[in-house]
């Protein structure tokens, strides 16, 4: 049987973008879901999908800090395997879900996030994401570019305006390189609030800049939801950012799978970490 090699690299900007989407709120059952999508993944793909006409420029990995948002998963889901298909690039998605009764704590998720993705493939670009945004418009390409950029600038609920210069949160894309070099995110930040910007610290303090897509590009619906209650211990940890950079992030991360599966949509790996006694 002869094998068919590629020798042609997909387009950067895909032919296949419309623009502006609509977001579909109804929600599906996973069953329903895996049936729609039946064609372009196996049953145990984790998520993982790449062209099968050309060769893709970017090999993404779409970390997804989560707790409890079982419609926002499924909704998120169904929107974001379509928008990122479009785009030609290779990518898998992986959900990192904390055990029960441990505060949340999205940044040392999202660091477990990269460092279980990279036994999997040589990913080049990361983009971690929030569960309950997805993009309005397919021109915001999920590639890395030589800074790390902010994909959620613009979003429904702010009124689709920057809240802040140096803000970092939400949807964020950065290079394997950058990531390493910046010793990925803190993983003090319990309760919500502060690892955002924490990151932001670490990015600027090595001489990296933010960058974003124009305001009508990076333009993010916000599924609804209950406000967690912000964390006070945030303002101190932040105080200290510029100090704890090269000492809290990757390389004094610590945690213990329980669980990983590749299931057809998604990588579903639960995880459980130490974590202090006194949390407000």
């Amino acid at each position: 049987m002869c094998q068919i090699i590629l020798t042609s690299f997909c387009p950067f900007i895909s032919s296949h973008l419309s623009g502006k989407l609509s977001v579909d709120e109804n929600v599906q059952t996973y069953r329903d879901l895996e049936e729609k999508y039946s064609s372009f993944f196996g049953p145990e793909s984790g998520g993982h999908w790449k062209p099968k006409d050309c060769l893709p420029q970017s090999k993404v990995a779409i970390i997804v800090p989560y707790r409890d948002r079982d419609v926002h998963l499924r909704l998120f889901l169904n929107h974001m395997h379509e928008f990122l298909r479009k785009q030609l690039i290779e990518y898998a998605i992986y959900i990192i879900e904390e055990v029960p009764m441990i505060p949340f704590n999205r940044a040392i998720l999202m660091n477990i996030g990269y460092k279980e993705a990279i036994k999997d493939n040589d990913w080049d670009c990361f983009v971690f994401h929030d569960v309950d945004l997805v993009p309005e418009d397919d021109r915001n390409l999920y590639h890395c570019p030589y800074y790390p950029r902010h994909m959620s600038s613009n979003v429904n609920t702010f009124g689709y305006v920057l809240p802040y210069k140096e803000i970092l949160g939400g949807v964020t894309a950065i290079s394997k390189e950058h990531f390493e070099k910046v010793n990925g995110f803190s993983n003090s930040y319990f309760g919500w609030g502060g690892e955002d910007d924490d990151f932001a610290e670490r990015v600027l303090l090595h001489n990296l800049k933010i960058i974003r897509y124009p305001d009508y590009i990076s333009r993010y619906f916000m599924l609804a939801h209950k406000k967690d209650v912000p964390s006070k211990q945030r303002f101190n940890l932040l105080e200290s950012a510029k100090k704890r950079f090269k000492t809290d992030g990757l390389n004094s991360l610590q945690y213990r799978i329980e669980s990983k599966v590749y299931q057809r949509l998604f990588s579903w790996i639960l995880v459980s970490f130490d974590y202090p006694i006194k949390i407000d």
